[in-house]
């Protein structure tokens, strides 16, 4: 059976005069764009003009809600209730809904950004809140979640259509968690050590973490941070990789957990 995956990155996180990452080459390679909705980074007139090219590409839209903490790029633990949480995600899923549908698209699916995916990956219950709060807002939106972890318990439990996430630039831990920014090696710098192991892993239909344990998962998409300086030659490399050895790059279609 022939192997297809999306492949996704995280981008729209630029802030008034402020830029972060070459969205405009991104969106020639990559399949989804996860769009900041102003808590972490964004603002209105960048998310317009991320989801116009998003649109002009056939780039497949996605609301990349974070934490209310715009000097911390949304990277910060912070302790909050659940039923804020799960406002904070209905209010930007909104915003992002609205962007959309002005710019000819809509969006498609969901996916959590930085402090608040790593705890919802940790913390099923936390994540169930935050994507019961989306599908509150639509019931059919694909929740993009980090494979193998408790965001993926919580989908399952919900039965909703839901992508399962690796990363192509973070590496691993032996519980599917990602290794933390602050230790070395946890973020991966070179495009074709990039694209060789996330060939491996689709091909394996498995996460390889940093020790080679292997945590077999479901792989529909892979996703580069959009603000590394690498993140348009980690992106090329990857998507190149996947293709030469006959792995399709499509926009993902979700399933039912």
């Amino acid at each position: 059976m022939s192997l297809s995956v999306d492949l996704n990155s995280d981008m729209g996180e630029g802030f008034g005069p402020w830029s972060m990452g070459n969205d405009a080459s991104l969106l020639d390679i990559v399949t989804s764009a996860n769009i900041a909705c102003g808590f972490h980074g964004g603002d209105a007139d960048v998310m317009a003009q991320t989801m116009a090219r998003a649109v002009e590409n056939g780039v497949g839209i996605g609301a990349h809600p974070g934490l209310l903490d715009l000097q911390g790029f949304g990277r910060r633990r912070m302790q909050i209730p659940h039923a804020t949480l799960g406002n904070w995600v209905r209010y930007q899923f909104g915003a992002a809904q609205a962007m959309a549908k002005v710019a000819g698209g809509h969006v498609r699916h969901l996916k959590l950004h930085g402090a608040l995916a790593t705890m919802c990956g940790e913390d099923a219950a936390m994540a169930r809140a935050c994507y019961e709060a989306a599908l509150s807002v639509d019931p059919d939106i694909i929740i993009m979640v980090l494979a193998a972890t408790p965001q993926e318990t919580a989908v399952r439990e919900l039965g909703c259509n839901y992508a399962a996430e690796i990363f192509a630039d973070r590496a691993y831990n032996d519980n599917a968690t990602l290794v933390d920014r602050s230790l070395p090696g946890a973020v991966i710098h070179d495009a074709d050590h990039a694209a060789r192991r996330i060939s491996a892993m689709v091909q394996a239909g498995a996460i390889i973490t940093e020790t080679g344990e292997h945590i077999e998962t479901r792989i529909d998409t892979i996703c580069v941070h959009g603000d590394t300086a690498e993140a348009v030659a980690l992106s090329r490399a990857v998507r190149d990789r996947l293709q030469s050895e006959g792995i399709a790059v499509n926009r993902f279609e979700g399933a039912k957990g």
